[in-house]
């Protein structure tokens, strides 16, 4: 009996050894099949300043004691991708049919090349990998830096820091302006701000921006999908302790709201002074005020969710602003271009402030939406309120009870030079028309320079809006 079994052991060892063998030559089908990626993400952390090239890799690890059939490996941006592929040593955009052996592994190797001087080309460029596998599909996210830029992640500044124009920034988090720092912002310069990046100012924020050199604030997605959506990055917020703050000649656009002000000045300057800047696309509101001191002069604020926000009283002077708004294919002109109240409402009761509101020489019209009154003054309480338009230019069927006007203009069409919705072009100069209402029907300022930064005609009234008849 012995001798038996001693014969049949080699059988039955060869037959264990064949059938193992045999199993590691077929393939798993189960879509439970254990696959391994090194990484989920390649991620492509250097600025670039010069061409050049740089690869990284990850690994697909077949964990499983069969082989097993990737049925697809896809660069998802074909060849007109900025990133380019080698899978286990062959270069490709797409490869099918590839063979992983048992509890081995292939490699993929991810390379970039970028010329950051080609302006055209986005900050962040993305891209992914698909991988198909036993009825699994797996991506896995490409992402690199395009253009050369200042790129900063959740910035804290601290003492007085100067931004100049020799490269654009992109903000990937939020900025912080200390409570004891100024930024100032050279002309020219130009700020990309990511989705969920705001601008907090507890201190200082001085832009010096200029006619043809303005500085410029958007989101950071500059394709054409894009490039001209409202609420693409928060906004500027100037908090309780901010002071002090000036913007010259510049750019806010794309933006939730586009400023934020909140709570009183805390020294005899307002919070914020604005000259001659332009506000567009915010999506809740150009200029948000929550009881603060502002002063805004020959600026335009057009086609947002609401012109100009003020809530809760505060100090306001506008001089020589247009504020505009028309429904297009990113927003409908369903609200006020100026919405003024006196309260807010704190544990379901209405609290009231004292408020100080002076419109000069201003503009206030809107068009294509269901709205038709472009100016909405609303008063709550006995406290001081004192809102005044003086030689202004404005929309509406019935004129607001607790509101002051002075020599004004009512429901004239303003005669702007081009409108154009389906193109999204608009220019609120005024046409050279004999009809247009407010040529020359305007006071005179301490403010002598337009939107353009052109002289108003001394010694003679002045036009309404922003932009000066030449």
């Amino acid at each position: 009996m012995k001798r038996k079994l001693f014969f049949y052991f080699p059988i039955a060892f060869c037959i264990i050894f064949f059938m193992t063998s045999c199993n590691k030559e077929n393939f798993i089908t189960s879509s439970d099949a254990s696959l391994f990626f090194t990484s989920d993400s390649i991620k492509f952390d250097t600025v670039f300043t010069s061409v050049g090239s740089i690869t990284k890799s990850f690994k697909i690890i077949n964990q499983n004691n069969q082989k097993l059939l990737l049925s697809e490996i896809k660069l998802m941006g074909g060849t007109q991708s900025a990133f380019r592929l080698n899978i286990n040593g062959t270069a490709a955009t797409q490869l099918n049919n590839i063979e992983i052996d048992a509890n081995d592994s292939i490699y993929i190797f991810v390379a970039i090349t970028i010329n950051p001087t080609q302006q055209n080309l986005p900050f962040i460029l993305s891209d992914s990998i698909k991988i198909n596998y036993t009825g699994n599909e797996k991506f896995i996210q490409l992402q690199a830096y395009g253009q050369n830029a200042h790129f900063l992640t959740n910035e804290n500044i601290i003492g007085d820091v100067s931004w100049q124009n020799d490269l654009p920034y992109v903000i990937l988090g939020s900025i912080h302006i200390n409570e004891s720092a100024v930024l100032t912002i050279e002309s020219g310069t130009k700020i990309f701000v990511h989705a969920n990046a705001p601008i907090l100012v507890d201190g200082t924020l001085m832009t010096q921006g200029a006619k043809n050199d303005e500085v410029i604030f958007t989101g950071d997605r500059l394709d054409n999908d894009y490039s001209n959506l409202p609420a693409s990055w928060p906004g500027i917020i100037f908090r309780t302790s901010s002071k002090n703050n000036v913007l010259h000649f510049t750019v806010i656009k794309n933006a939730y709201q586009a400023i934020l002000a909140l709570d009183p000045s805390i020294n005899t300057f307002p919070k914020v002074s604005i000259h001659q800047c332009t506000i567009n696309n915010a999506y809740d509101a150009g200029i948000f005020s929550n009881h603060s001191d502002l002063l805004v002069e020959n600026s335009l604020i057009s086609n947002c969710g609401t012109g100009i926000r003020i809530i809760n009283g505060g100090n306001y002077e506008f001089v020589n602003c247009t504020s505009v708004g028309y429904s297009n294919d990113f927003m409908s002109h369903n609200k006020p271009t100026l919405n003024v109240s006196n309260y807010i409402y704190q544990n379901g009761n209405p609290i009231a402030s004292d408020l100080s509101a002076q419109f000069t020489n201003c503009i206030f019209w809107g068009e294509g939406g269901t709205n038709t009154e472009e100016i909405f003054v609303d008063k709550f309480g006995n406290t001081l309120f004192d809102v005044s338009f003086n030689h202004t230019l404005y929309k509406a069927d019935v004129d607001p009870i607790d509101a002051n006007f002075i020599t004004s203009i009512k429901n004239q069409d303003p005669h702007f030079d081009s409108v154009d919705v389906f193109n999204n072009y608009y220019d609120f100069r005024i046409k050279n028309n004999p009809f247009a209402p407010g040529i020359d029907q305007g006071i005179n300022t301490i403010y002598l320079n337009d939107l353009d930064n052109q002289t108003r005609i001394s010694g003679l009234t002045t036009d309404m809006g922003c932009y000066e008849k030449q």
